[in-house]
């Protein structure tokens, strides 16, 4: 059992209104990816002014690490555990009229990594206080750019961060606005979907609208490439497989009695299974190619592989599962669906064990129902408390035991 719950929780509500209001420091001042100078100078700074051990900063730009040594009796060999928060923001324009409203132009949190940061900070508090209660080390990671792939993780990753001391285990949280507040949601196995691109450049011939005969309309081309393309997932893939072909862009032309030289289509492949993720880059390139080419038209074609799926492994899982479980009740423990969205902890999933778990935000009766990514976004700030008891009580469980 999580036998001290109820003082964890007590602690956790005593500083809960400096969590809150470091998010919101964070939330008024966001910045894109790779660009958190700012964000991690305050970052480095809470962690100076806590007694954190070994801060590093300017890892991957703008990444931060630090330390927290256990004190208790080692009873065999030491372990050591991260814990990851992401910290850039979204080119987004804020439309939410608060006190903590962005004051970036065009910049905002609007997919809560201003509260994954926060929550981070509160927990290297809470397990400072309670060093002497588990032997190994807890390391400290907030990382750049998860929403600028390639990202900040494999940056970071690349770095070393992996390394001295090594880790033996990897945890993550992700405030959730699809499910209420103060629930938790995971699952095992795959959680998270892989997220490519592609781009295509049909080069046509151009000429006047009115005649169409003496051209080759890449507009046409490109229309018959979008339908084509849909039958990849309803045609080609097992309707038991998880995929996603999605062309969200589609540019060409000026004019309205103009027919254009050429058409660019922007699209996105979601999918969890890495057999079906090989199929469906080379059968894309195939029909685009093979319609382009039927219809006299050329292509220039781009397939860019993006995060790998976020892969929760069995034991971290079933951790956290029961932890969240001993906290909170099985009530309010929820098993996520699979999500077609990509995090770029996938890349720490494959390097050591851990679990990728979603903390929910949700508050209809406040009001906080607008989706991530949304210029409305914004959370029940309850789910701070509810994410770092989650997040210590784990850590702690894993490291020895000790709550």
């Amino acid at each position: 059992m999580v036998t001290a719950a109820p003082r964890l929780r007590d602690d956790i509500d005593e500083i809960l209104p400096g969590v809150i209001a470091d998010r919101r420091h964070l939330h008024e001042h966001p910045e894109l990816g790779f660009q958190e100078v700012e964000t991690a100078r305050f970052v480095a700074e809470r962690l100076r002014s806590l007694g954190v051990d070994d801060i590093r900063t300017g890892i991957a730009k703008t990444g931060v690490t630090g330390l927290i040594r256990g004190t208790a009796p080692q009873a065999g060999p030491a372990k050591t555990v991260l814990l990851r928060a992401d910290m850039d923001a979204l080119p987004i324009e804020e439309e939410n009229q608060v006190e903590y409203r962005s004051t970036a132009g065009g910049v905002m949190h609007a997919c809560g990594h201003d509260g994954h940061t926060a929550m981070l900070l509160g927990v290297a508090r809470l397990l400072l206080e309670r060093r002497d209660r588990f032997a190994g080390a807890v390391k400290l990671l907030f990382q750049p750019a998860e929403e600028l792939p390639p990202g900040g993780a494999q940056a970071m990753i690349a770095e070393g961060v992996l390394d001295d001391p090594k880790v033996d285990a990897a945890f993550g949280m992700h405030l959730a606005q699809e499910q209420p507040v103060g629930a938790i949601a995971l699952r095992g196995g795959p959680a998270m979907a892989a997220a490519d691109r592609f781009v295509v450049v049909v080069h046509g011939k151009g000429g006047h609208g009115a005649r169409p005969q003496s051209t080759v309309d890449p507009i046409a081309v490109g229309a018959q490439i979008v339908t084509a393309l849909q039958t990849l997932v309803s045609r080609e893939t097992d309707p038991l497989a998880a995929a996603v072909v999605t062309v969200g862009a589609f540019r060409a032309g000026d004019a309205f009695n103009v027919i254009p030289d050429t058409a660019e289509l922007r699209g996105t492949v979601r999918t969890f299974d890495p057999a079906v993720r090989d199929a469906l880059e080379e059968r894309i390139e195939a029909v685009v190619r093979g319609v382009a080419g039927a219809m006299r038209a050329d292509v220039a074609f781009t397939y860019t592989r993006g995060y790998p799926p976020t892969v929760n492994h069995p034991a971290e899982t079933a951790l956290v599962r029961e932890v969240a479980t001993e906290l909170f009740g099985p009530e309010r423990v929820i098993d996520s669906p699979l999500k077609m969205g990509a995090e770029d902890f996938s890349y720490f999933l494959e390097a050591v064990p851990g679990c990728f778990f979603f903390v929910g935000s949700r508050n209809p009766d406040k009001g906080l129902i607008w989706g991530h990514h949304h210029p409305r976004f914004d959370i029940d700030e309850e789910a701070l408390g509810t994410g770092i008891e989650a997040m210590v009580a784990t850590t702690l469980r894993y490291l020895n035991g000790a709550e």
